[in-house]
């Protein structure tokens, strides 16, 4: 059996985590795999649920987190929501209340909704949040907004998101070592830069133990949407892939691959019940990591606008548990290499053509692939 390492978080309690119903919108069913990824941008229902806790010195914050979709068992969404009971149970003197299934169209309502009664901090999970956070919070400079992935701030309106693309590269490592086709697939949702990036770095890390490796990449344009997926994984593995990664929220890519008997790589949260033992592992968000200081600085009356964007050295991301016949030989090589991540000295984009450029290129102007890759980047 491989040993497990690298994981920041032990398995949630099992908790709800939805204790009462705010009113904010009627009740509805839903997908267990529906979550929504940073760029999402359309949502339909909304539902909401409650966590407090009572405070035993000082002031209690008061701290709202809406989601796009509806929190089901893996994602976008799901991630945020374990890091939300998370600090919601480490903190006495914190509340916390949250609003799932909330389209961008509708999210200022929410937001008003969630001020009127006394939150002093609204936390927006998905990109197509932005736009409406930004204009709101001159309007509300009592109240401070956080927003996940986007690029706009304002004086009470912070950013953040977090360096998936050291843990994709992680990944990419151990996808290198395993292959024996030498041939990767790539199940990619919209051609934008932030999954350029976790692209090149997953190839990077492949080629950077095995130089002959090729990946081909099949885009589907959409966040969630099982069929396309499992169409793109099928032809993926019939052209000779035999490791697959994907920027999906829903298990399709990883049961479809190991369906095919390919290795299995995914994002945002664990999906090994999908992947068998053709699991490998997922790069992963720990928000717990964000949003306990963030927390804590507001509690401290220490917090100010800026623009969160850490990695591996700071535990925001990082690798899952490993699949059940990873090899201890390829976990070790890449403990190695995340050791050198962390310490510097090593780095993702080292001998690549984006070797050396600004954080500000790196997070919105990557639109090119690196060596290895097959065909180029199609227009978004």
């Amino acid at each position: 059996m491989s040993k497990q390492i690298l994981t920041r978080r032990d398995a949630l309690k099992a908790a709800g985590g939805t204790a009462g119903i705010l009113g904010l919108a009627g009740c509805s069913g839903g997908s267990s795999e529906g979550s929504s990824d940073s760029t999402e941008t359309s949502g339909s229902t909304e539902t909401a649920g409650s966590t407090a806790t009572t405070s035993s010195s000082g002031e209690e914050v008061n701290a709202a987190f809406i989601y796009q979709a509806e929190v089901g068992d893996v994602g976008w969404d799901r991630a945020h929501e374990d890091a939300r009971q998370i600090v919601t149970e480490e903190y006495d003197w914190l509340n916390t209340e949250f609003s799932e299934a909330v389209a961008p169209g509708d999210v200022q309502r929410v937001i008003e909704q969630y001020i009127s009664s006394g939150m002093d901090v609204i936390f927006g999970t998905t990109f197509g949040y932005m736009d409406p956070m930004a204009n709101m919070a001159p309007d509300y400079p009592d109240t401070i907004f956080e927003h996940c992935s986007g690029f706009r701030t304002e004086e009470n309106m912070g950013r953040y998101y977090g360096r998936l693309y050291q843990a994709r590269y992680l990944c990419g490592v151990a996808a290198g070592l395993l292959t024996e086709s030498n041939q990767l697939g790539y199940v990619a949702a919209f051609p934008i830069p932030e999954l350029i990036r976790q692209i090149n770095a997953f190839v990077e890390g492949a080629r950077s133990v095995n130089p002959d490796v090729t990946a081909e990449i099949r885009w589907t344009n959409a966040w969630v949407d099982p069929p396309a997926v499992t169409q793109a994984v099928n032809a993926l593995t019939s052209n000779g892939a035999d490791v697959i990664n994907n920027h999906q929220t829903t298990t399709a890519a990883t049961q479809t691959a190991a369906e095919n008997e390919a290795w299995a790589f995914t994002y945002t949260t664990s999906m090994a019940e999908a992947g068998g033992d053709y699991y490998g592992n997922s790069a992963v968000f720990n928000w717990e990591e964000f949003y306990g200081p963030t927390l804590e600085a507001i509690h401290e009356g220490a917090w100010g606008s800026d623009a969160y964007w850490d990695g591996l050295d700071a535990g925001v991301v990082g690798l899952g548990d490993w699949g059940p016949q990873i090899p201890d030989d390829v976990i070790s090589e890449v403990e190695t290499v995340q050791e050198e991540l962390v310490s510097g000295d090593r780095t993702v984009w080292q001998d690549t053509q984006f070797e050396g450029e600004s954080d500000s290129f790196l997070f919105s102007e990557m639109q090119s692939y690196v060596e290895g890759i097959n065909g180029e980047v199609p227009s978004s």
